[in-house]
């Protein structure tokens, strides 16, 4: 059992970890019907009758009384297979649980968690949310920016980070990029180091991480280990970790255990003592061992693999969890009782700054708005440059345009069929094209934004703000280099205003598509199903734009006003053939026998149904209207 610790001052605000009685209960409602393959079917008995159509609330047990504590210097690992509600304790512990969702106690220096402890506590998730393209002292510099608060200048922040970097040793690798599954870049441990070096530019008192060491070999998850066990014995931080199957070394280097089995304790102590304790209520193995994976056996109901079959495992549980009821459980709580009211009259200094470099009053007051803006616009540019200009894509355009420009060769300009064939073929390349790129943007972003919002880095709104800012220039770029080779390849109206009112109209296009992309990904959040609706809105958009079909069903008939294809399309032609009145006469129109379908579209035209302003107006609205309700669909997602 861990003995109670001497509370003494020390230069960091330290911070003494019990949790006491934790338990959570998950709601979930079960039915008849396949869902994704698994068919779940509740009977439920009525006057004799069973029947399989009504719903039934079930609760699952997550956690189930589990009580703890740690100490400043300790490193506590919370062992348990998969399951066992390891992320679910390190999530209530933390503080990213409604308090209503779970009963139980949290405690920190024998006081409910108060927002100034939230604030001294870090918590690095199981995944390593970074952002791929950016080096390691980017990541940690932006972040660092971002963070720490307005009083410190550019200069002190970025030597934070530097002096952040040295203590995690990623100083090797601090100018290579990050990479992911896809771009080669730091390695695994190097990563999650990266994820810890950025709660620990805040110099956190409690740091919390959930199974860090995943995906990691046994000498990089060894370092890794090694250096949290640095943080906390020399530090003087309080180490709460995961881990699904450490090594022996790594166990060895645990101050305490803590063993779950479907949420329920049957270990709490030394990880030293572990081994002793259950040889001395029965459980000892039968050859020599690594002790987690001992430990993690019972937690399955395995003991003596070779002999122990399905039926004994629910009482070797039974039986493990009545032992630490009877003799580990007592003196857990007499212990948390004791240090909580030894703490509660102990007084620590509130004004207590233990670094001046790393103290956050409150996560609003850290930088202002425009900052943020500024940072991440900064950040957006340097990331999205790789994927904006992906050879991959520059090809693509590249290729679009001299195809473009070679079909339509020096078109003649009384060759009115062509030239609004080339027209359209502008709207509708870039019309799909920037939609269903843009359409990834915020799915993809998703847990970086998420997880760095729930830290309190910046707003909402700077974020969308500095995303939108930041994509606009990249995403012209290609659009320009696509119209200029094409519009005199093709042999369009030789006049420089008109190129010039060409490339406006088309890039203004554009940034309406990109709109209509960033709403339907921030609506739907799943990039798979996000790019099927807007190529099946775009196809729409480009049916009812005026070209294939000129006399539209009644009943579809007002789809294409809220086309931008539509508009688009139109003012494209009146910049080439003004107003309609030459391209009457070039088609003929005035003769009757030459009163085709496309003198019908350009005599609608003539009637003024649309004028330039108004095609331009509309335009407008949906630029506008599109980043507006992609805004508000972000706000709906929970930090």
């Amino acid at each position: 059992m861990t003995q109670q610790h001497t509370i003494t001052h020390s230069s960091s605000f330290p911070i003494h970890l019990q949790f006491v009685d934790l338990c959570y209960k998950l709601k979930t409602q079960n039915n008849n019907t396949n869902n994704g393959g698994v068919i779940q079917t509740m009977l439920r008995r009525s006057g004799g009758v069973c029947t399989a159509n009504e719903s039934v609330i079930q609760e699952r047990t997550i956690l189930n009384g589990v009580t703890g504590m740690v100490h400043p210097g300790e490193l506590m690992a919370v062992l348990g297979p998969s399951g066992s509600g390891k992320s679910t304790l390190l999530n209530a512990i933390a503080g990213r649980l409604p308090e209503h969702y779970f009963t139980g106690k949290v405690l920190a220096n024998g006081r409910k968690m108060s927002k100034m402890v939230l604030k001294r506590t870090g918590f690095v998730t199981q995944d390593d949310v970074l952002y791929p393209h950016l080096t390691v002292r980017e990541t940690l510099v932006f972040c660092a920016l971002l963070r720490l608060p307005r009083s410190l200048s550019r200069r002190e922040k970025t030597e934070v980070a530097d002096s952040v970097i040295a203590e995690l040793g990623l100083s090797k690798c601090e100018n290579t990029i990050i990479g992911n599954t896809f771009i080669r870049g730091v390695s695994g441990g190097e990563r999650k180091r990266v994820s810890i070096a950025h709660e620990m530019l805040m110099n956190p008192s409690l740091l919390i991480l959930d199974e860090p060491t995943s995906g990691l070999d046994s000498t990089a998850a060894h370092r890794l280990v090694s250096t949290l066990g640095g943080l906390a014995h020399q530090k003087g931080k309080t180490v709460v970790t995961s881990v699904h199957q450490p090594s022996s070394r790594v166990f060895q280097m645990f101050d305490t255990v803590l063993v779950l089995s479907e949420g329920r304790c049957i270990y709490f102590g030394k990880g030293s003592e572990a081994m002793s304790y259950f040889d001395s209520v029965g459980f000892r193995p039968s050859f020599p061992m690594n002790p987690a994976d001992f430990l993690l056996d019972l937690a399955n109901g395995v003991w003596q693999q070779d002999t122990t079959s399905d039926k004994d495992r629910p009482n070797i549980k039974q039986t493990l969890i009545s032992s630490y009821n009877d003799l580990l459980a007592p003196r857990l709580k007499d212990a948390c009782s004791d240090t909580a009211n030894a703490l509660k009259d102990h007084t620590f200094v509130k004004n207590h700054e233990p670094d001046k470099y790393r103290v956050c009053k409150c996560a609003n007051s850290v930088t202002t708005w425009f900052h943020q803006f500024v940072l991440l616009t900064q950040r957006s540019l340097k990331e999205r440059k790789h994927e904006t200009f992906n050879p991959l894509r520059v090809f693509q355009v590249m290729a679009a345009s001299l195809l473009a420009g070679f079909m339509w060769w020096h078109s003649d300009f009384r060759d009115i069929q062509d030239r609004l064939g080339l027209l359209f073929f502008f709207s509708i390349f870039w019309g799909v094209f920037p939609s269903f790129n843009a359409v990834f943007a915020f799915p993809q972003d998703r847990a970086v934004f998420t997880k760095e919002r729930a830290s309190g880095m910046y707003s909402l709104s700077s974020y969308f703000m500095s995303r939108i800012v930041g994509d606009a220039p990249m995403e012209l770029i290609l659009p320009t280099m696509f119209i200029t080779i094409t519009y005199w390849m093709c042999g369009l109206k030789p006049d420089l205003g008109a190129f010039l009112l060409t490339v406006l109209i088309l890039l203004a296009y554009v940034l309406v598509s990109q709109g209509l992309g960033y709403t339907v990904g921030a609506i739907i959040m799943d990039a798979k199903q996000a790019s099927t609706v807007v190529t099946v809105t775009m196809l729409a958009f480009v049916l009812t734009g005026g070209y294939y079909v000129h006399k539209v069903p009644s009943f579809m008939a007002g789809m294409k006003y809220i086309s931008s294809t539509f508009y688009s399309y139109r003012l494209l032609i009146r910049v080439q053939y003004g107003q309609g009145r030459d391209i009457w006469y070039l088609l003929g129109c005035f003769q009757y026998r030459n009163r085709h379908a496309s003198c019908k579209f350009i005599e609608d035209d003539i009637e003024g149904q649309l004028s330039t302003s108004s095609c331009i107006g509309i335009l407008l609205i949906m630029f506008f209207g599109y980043r507006i309700l992609a805004y508000l669909a972000l706000r709906r997602i929970k930090a």
